[in-house]
């Protein structure tokens, strides 16, 4: 049928506008859908026109497509700066500036440039179908960066096999580089020299760990992996020994007086910084009292001085299975500052007067002195709280019959209930792991969190709220930005396929009661680590930020750090903030204080990724005495490269390799994350039970292998030939892309672009 002219017509409007949205939006990246959206194009037949457009501008090399599906504007063909990604299976790429998708760039294109490197690159010219490739023209600036790994020392020379999964090559090490490293001790090097005509970098030793695979070794190099601190300097120490511990009785006097209010702490059994405490009295009005205290770690720790500086640089303590990284010596951090029992402690307070369903009447923050009663471990806590009876069992009850009111109120004001159980590992004086067990949030944990909470909203609240006229001065937030609508809507479809129906579209309120109904309907079944893990991964990550947008998982306007300043840096900004502005003091630069708050959101990230490595090395290193034996489990990841395993017996997580799929030729569905048999159609699923046996642990990759020993994927008919017998598989992407050489370019032109179309219409 002819094109009419009203569909030229509305053919050439729509071109106009997605090139004029292209001259506007020259940094992102976009697929047809965002596009039709953007310009108000409705409509099926008119988004398809929309599609068709992009393919016909990429073509004509007016925009870019990244990937299939995925436009940019064209003016990244010029050369353009970004961050290099070196992969040790050769796939390295460039993250351009604004754009969201990484550009390939070959080994023999990359200048050798290493991980993180700035970088300067040329676009290739785009071949209609094909995605575009980068090559370094110049490396702008070297990141700082060490790599660690195992000494092979030899007669003449020496080299190291690096555990990093951003470089593929051992580093080649001169002998007078060494530093007294011997075969098989573990070592941090840095790289000093790549030739581009070499095939291995020159390195020196910047320290040697230990010997590889001792306890002490390896958790020292997860630290080092992640560039962080696994010494501390010892001028800092001994600035924290010179410490005046003793409270003069002008501070005291400073200060309200809370030592003869009952007060206790509540805290993992192998805790020994108490940096929080609850005190609760009955007042004659019938409303009762909930001091929420916390240790006034900057009344010792002065801004500017050394242990400040290292504290800053640090940010925030680092929890690996078998230790604790202090953020501050130990001389503040387990002494001085700790909230431990039967000792006159400085501490500031958030003192609430409330009502017997929790209801605040009134509340003021202030720095306190107060003298703890007694140290409850979450298990103590609890063991009352179940019993009735016990010490402190009648203050304990009221505590945590408040704290259940706040809770439901949270909830029904729209927080998201992320409620998993974290894995434990029991270890041994060698730091090998001698059992798994599982860390749940109970009653008395519950307490403590809501308390904690409600000290962090009432102190964000208090400092964020505009008064008048007045604008609120700048202060540390910490923000949950919404989550991302792509991201929410695959989780959705995930979540359908094991049957629940999630409101995705609505209020923040209506979405977040949706999720917490179906995170309550999978407790105890089958898919509920799956779900709960993809419904963490929906949501933006929490920051620190002067600039506040409110808090979207916990429901909260106004949230911020001030309960843990002991084990974190934004917390004692948050201290010395409230101070300086409670005492009438000059608002302090944003600006600085918004680099303060990156620099902080940024350790926390790296030490999440070290305590996941540790927890990860742990996992493997307790499979290592089972390899052989066989586990009951479910698929709780699919990817190109094989199936992820959870066991459901200890949750260590192993991989199946797609190579050892040996029945069929197997193919990732991304967007149904299933892999599936091209012959027999077999299909592996997320949350599919699986029996495996454990085949492989390598402790130096963190990797753990199981092998199938039933095949319980789901199953369809396999597909049939002509002749009514079972089809030869397709051919393997190596022959499919010799065939694709030999057909012709106009063939393979068109039959690209179909493909296109129809993926992008399903």
């Amino acid at each position: 049928m002819a094109t009419s002219k009203s569909q030229f017509s509305k053919k050439a409007e729509f071109r106009e506008k997605i090139i004029a949205y292209f001259n506007e939006h020259t940094r992102g990246s976009y697929n047809y859908k965002q596009i039709a959206v953007a310009l108000g194009i409705n409509g099926r037949e008119n988004q398809y026109m929309v599609a068709d457009l992009l393919d016909e501008l990429a073509e004509s090399g007016v925009v870019l497509e990244l990937i299939p599906g995925k436009y940019q504007a064209a003016e990244i063909t010029s050369s353009s700066e970004g961050e290099f990604v070196r992969r040790s299976n050769g796939k390295n790429s460039v993250i351009l500036e604004g754009v969201d998708v990484p550009v390939f760039v070959a080994e023999r294109n990359s200048m050798h440039a290493l991980n993180g490197d700035r970088v300067k690159v040329l676009l290739s010219a785009q071949r209609p179908g094909s995605e575009p490739e980068a090559k370094v023209i110049e490396i702008v600036k070297r990141k700082d960066q060490k790599f660690i790994g195992t000494l092979k020392v030899d007669k003449n020379f020496a080299f190291l096999r690096t555990d990093s999964k951003f470089l593929a090559c051992d580093i080649f090490i001169p002998k007078d580089k060494l530093k007294g490293g011997k075969t098989g001790d573990k070592a941090i090097v840095k790289i000093v020299q790549w030739n581009e005509e070499d095939k291995s970098p020159i390195g020196e030793i910047v320290d040697i760990l230990g010997r590889t695979g001792e306890n002490n070794s390896e958790m020292n190099a997860i630290l080092a992996e992640y560039d962080l601190p696994y010494v501390y300097p010892k001028n800092v120490e001994t600035a924290a020994n010179r410490i005046d511990a003793s409270i003069t009785d002008e501070e005291i006097a400073k200060r309200e007086d809370f030592r003869e209010v009952t007060t206790f702490t509540i805290d993992p059994r192998d805790a020994k910084d108490f940096d929080d405490a609850l005190s609760i009295r009955k007042l004659p009005n019938g409303n009762w009292e909930v001091g929420v205290h916390i240790a006034d770690v900057t009344y010792y720790v002065h801004p500017g001085s050394i242990i400040d500086k290292e504290a800053e640089k640090r940010a925030t303590s680092i929890y690996l299975v078998d230790r604790t990284v202090p953020m501050l010596p130990e001389r503040l951090c387990n002494y001085i500052c700790s909230l431990r029992p039967n000792e006159d402690k400085l501490a500031f307070s958030c003192v609430f007067e409330m009502n017997g369903q929790a209801h605040i009447i009134r509340h003021h923050i202030a720095r306190t002195i107060i003298r703890s009663d007694r140290r409850f471990t979450y298990e103590e806590a609890q063991g009352i709280i179940e019993a009735g009876e016990g010490e402190f069992a009648e203050e304990l009850l009221m505590l945590n019959k408040l704290a259940k009111f706040l809770r439901k109120r949270r909830f029904e004001n729209g927080a998201v209930n992320f409620d998993r159980v974290e894995v434990r590992f029991e270890i041994d004086e060698k730091g090998h792991p001698t059992k798994v067990y599982f860390k749940e949030s109970k009653d008395a944990n519950k307490l403590i969190e809501e308390f904690m909470l409600l000290a962090n909203k009432q102190v964000a609240t208090d400092m964020g709220m505009s008064k008048g006229k007045k604008k609120p001065k700048p202060f540390v937030y910490r923000i949950h930005d919404n989550p991302d609508p792509d991201k929410l809507s695959n989780f959705a479809e995930i979540a359908s396929r094991f049957g629940y129906k999630l409101q995705i579209k609505g209020k923040a309120k209506e979405v977040n009661g949706s999720l917490n109904k179906m995170l309550d309907k999978i407790k105890g079944r089958a898919e509920e680590d799956l779900l709960s893990i993809l419904a963490i991964r929906s949501m933006a990550k929490a920051v620190y930020s002067t600039i506040n947008i409110g808090h979207y998982g916990l429901a909260f306007d106004y949230y911020t750090h001030f309960t843990s300043p002991i084990r974190r840096y934004p917390d004692m900004m948050v201290h010395r903030l409230i101070d300086r502005y409670m005492n009438g003091g000059r608002a302090v630069n944003q600006s600085k204080l918004e680099d303060e708050c990156k620099h902080s959101s940024d350790m926390e990230l790296l030490a999440a990724n070290a305590e996941r490595a540790s927890i990860k090395y742990k996992q493997v290193e307790f499979m290592a005495d089972r390899v052989g034996k066989i586990y009951e489990g479910s698929v709780s990841g699919v990817t190109e490269w094989g199936l992820y395993v959870e066991l459901d017996e200890n949750k260590c997580e192993g991989m199946v390799p797609i190579r050892d799929l040996v029945d069929d030729y197997y193919e990732f569905d991304e967007k149904n994350y299933c892999l599936i048999g091209r012959r027999y159609r077999h299909i592996y699923r997320l949350g599919d039970k699986l029996t495996v046996q454990v085949a492989r642990a390598d402790l130096n990759k963190k990797q753990l292998d199981f092998a199938l020993v039933d095949n319980n994927a789901s199953t369809t008919q396999p597909l049939l030939d002509k002749n009514g017998n079972i089809a030869k598989p397709q051919n393997s992407k190596k022959e499919k892309k010799t065939s694709d050489k030999k057909a012709s370019s106009a063939k393979k032109k068109k039959k690209t672009r179909r493909q296109i179309r129809v993926a992008k219409k399903m």
